[in-house]
Protein backbone atom coordinates (compact mmCIF):
# COMPACT_ATOMS: atom_id res chain seq x y z
CA UNK A 1 0.00 0.00 0.00
CA UNK A 2 1.37 3.21 -1.01
CA UNK A 3 1.79 5.85 1.65
CA UNK A 4 2.47 9.64 1.64
CA UNK A 5 6.28 10.60 1.93
CA UNK A 6 8.02 14.67 2.28
CA UNK A 7 11.65 14.54 -0.18
CA UNK A 8 13.41 16.79 2.15
CA UNK A 9 16.60 18.46 0.69
CA UNK A 10 18.42 20.05 3.81
CA UNK A 11 15.71 21.73 5.49
CA UNK A 12 13.81 22.37 2.14
CA UNK A 13 10.58 19.86 1.28
CA UNK A 14 10.96 19.39 -2.52
CA UNK A 15 8.23 17.07 -3.51
CA UNK A 16 6.19 14.63 -2.33
CA UNK A 17 5.68 11.30 -3.30
CA UNK A 18 3.39 8.39 -2.98
CA UNK A 19 5.41 5.12 -2.25
CA UNK A 20 5.71 1.76 -0.10
CA UNK A 21 8.87 2.88 2.07
CA UNK A 22 10.75 6.10 2.56
CA UNK A 23 13.98 5.01 0.66
CA UNK A 24 11.94 4.19 -2.59
CA UNK A 25 10.16 7.49 -2.63
CA UNK A 26 13.54 8.99 -2.38
CA UNK A 27 14.82 6.77 -5.18
CA UNK A 28 11.95 7.40 -6.93
CA UNK A 29 12.38 11.24 -6.53
CA UNK A 30 15.87 11.47 -7.81
CA UNK A 31 14.96 9.21 -10.76
CA UNK A 32 12.61 12.06 -11.91
CA UNK A 33 15.78 13.70 -12.90
CA UNK A 34 16.76 10.85 -15.34
CA UNK A 35 19.12 9.23 -13.78
CA UNK A 36 20.54 5.89 -13.71
CA UNK A 37 20.51 3.83 -10.47
CA UNK A 38 24.22 3.83 -10.57
CA UNK A 39 24.14 7.43 -9.58
CA UNK A 40 22.34 7.02 -6.78
CA UNK A 41 24.15 6.17 -3.59
CA UNK A 42 21.66 4.61 -0.76
CA UNK A 43 22.47 6.43 2.89
CA UNK A 44 20.60 5.16 5.04
CA UNK A 45 16.39 3.21 4.82
CA UNK A 46 15.20 7.16 4.21
CA UNK A 47 17.89 8.52 2.40
CA UNK A 48 20.10 9.03 -0.84
CA UNK A 49 22.82 10.99 -2.39
CA UNK A 50 22.84 11.81 -5.95
CA UNK A 51 25.70 14.48 -7.31
CA UNK A 52 26.12 15.78 -4.05
CA UNK A 53 23.10 16.41 -2.54
CA UNK A 54 20.78 14.48 0.03
CA UNK A 55 17.28 13.76 -0.01
CA UNK A 56 15.55 12.41 2.71
CA UNK A 57 11.96 10.31 2.94
CA UNK A 58 9.53 11.90 5.33
CA UNK A 59 6.37 9.84 6.30
CA UNK A 60 3.61 12.62 6.15
CA UNK A 61 1.51 11.60 9.34
CA UNK A 62 -2.76 10.84 8.10
CA UNK A 63 -5.16 12.69 8.40
CA UNK A 64 -7.66 12.66 10.66
CA UNK A 65 -11.19 12.12 9.31
CA UNK A 66 -13.76 14.75 10.10
CA UNK A 67 -16.41 13.90 12.76
CA UNK A 68 -19.85 13.03 11.01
Amino acid sequence: MSKKYEIHSGRRTVSIQYSVSALQAAVDYVRTFGCGNDEITVLGVDSVAWRGARFNAVLVPAEPKPPE
